[in-house]
Parts: C-alpha cells; sequence; structure tokens
C-alpha cells in the first residue's frame, strides 16, 4: 500500500445534499423544510418549548442546590508530584506549595488551594504545603519519609 492509495472506506464519507437546486432534485423549493413558518427559517432555536404545555424541565420537580461557599481545590495525585520530581520541573529539596507545583506546571491555575490525593506511589522525601490531603496520602508521604503540613485542618 502506498500513500497515494489510501481512501476512506466506502460509504464513510457521504456527500453534502445540495438543496434548493430545482424541483427535480428532491430538495428543491424548501429545502426539506416543510413549509412556511418560524422552523423553515434560519437561526431558530427553540429547544424545551412544547407548543404552549408546560415544558418537562418545569413539570418535574427540583432537588438540591449549588453551595456558592464550596471550596475548588486544584486536586493533585501523589503519583503526578513524584513524575514531575523525576523529570525535574520540581525541586523535591525545598517546600512544595501550590506556587512551586504551578510553576512546575501541574496544574494551569491556582484555585482555592491545593488537595493532594494518595493515587500513584511516592518515593521521594518531600515537604508539602498545602489546603487538604487525605489520609492515605499523608501516610503515603511520611511512609516516604517527607512531611505534609496542612492549613485548612478542618479536612
Amino acid at each position: 500500500m502506498k500513500l497515494n492509495e489510501l481512501k476512506d472506506k466506502d460509504g464513510a464519507v457521504q456527500d453534502r445534499k445540495r438543496v434548493g437546486r430545482g424541483i427535480g432534485s428532491g430538495k428543491g423549493k424548501t429545502g426539506g423544510r416543510g413549509v412556511k413558518g418560524q422552523k423553515s427559517r434560519s437561526g431558530v432555536a427553540i429547544n424545551g418549548f412544547e407548543g404552549g404545555q408546560m415544558p418537562i424541565y418545569q413539570r418535574l420537580p427540583k432537588r438540591g442546590f449549588t453551595n456558592i461557599f464550596a471550596k475548588d481545590y486544584n486536586i493533585v495525585s501523589i503519583g503526578r508530584i513524584q513524575t514531575a520530581i523525576d523529570s525535574g520541573k520540581l525541586d523535591a529539596s525545598g517546600t512544595i506549595d501550590a506556587a512551586a507545583l504551578q510553576a512546575a506546571g501541574v496544574f494551569k491555575r491556582v484555585r482555592d488551594g491545593v488537595r493532594v490525593l494518595s493515587d500513584g506511589e511516592l518515593k521521594a522525601k518531600v515537604s508539602l504545603e498545602v489546603a487538604g490531603a487525605s489520609k492515605t496520602a499523608i501516610e503515603k508521604i511520611e511512609k516516604a519519609g517527607g512531611s505534609i503540613k496542612v492549613l485548612n485542618a478542618a479536612e
């Protein structure tokens, strides 16, 4: 097989319908849109409208709410921290905090702090300063000889 012999499987690519090109085409006059009215025009968006009947999203009961005071943490696994250390982007000798993790490219922007989870393995001895951490993450960090300071002790 050569590059100039490559082609899609039969039926994978369909020709686009050329609408409004005469009655002989089968898609002439109204272009497959039926007859007059709002939906025959372009730019129509009437999703959820049920012809005056109460729409289903209004008929069904609502549950729950969004807590506007909820903290939005950057979630980082200890495996991801180890990967950053192995690649030389993160210095394990100093204190690792949110700013250091952001500079290393672990995440793009700092939200309400960093929460460390226990996915992966940690081989390096690190000193972390984070907003929260899971119990197993703390155990794994201390087992590797490192230390962790949790800023928000309410976690």
